[in-house]
């Protein structure tokens, strides 16, 4: 019975990666836009670094579910 409610903890607590993720990907979107809104010619030029920061916050948020998913079924 703990056991079962360790798991469901562990979950929820490995699923606040996803929060995070959605906070930094909104922070990098969110600067690229204004730095664009700023300076509109670099703005192409900086379009690669903002893919690369938005794969890279989004794969932590992917690894924080993959973690609570294991949690949950396979342990």
């Amino acid at each position: 019975m703990e056991a079962e409610a360790a798991k469901y903890i562990g979950a929820g607590i490995a699923c606040i990666a996803l929060a995070g993720a959605g906070l930094g990907i909104g922070n990098i979107f969110g600067n690229y836009l204004a730095g664009a809104l700023r300076n509109p010619a670099a703005a192409q030029g900086q379009f690669p670094n903002l893919l690369l920061g938005f794969a890279l916050a989004e794969a932590t948020g992917l690894f924080g579910l993959v973690v609570a998913m294991m949690l949950l079924f396979v342990v």
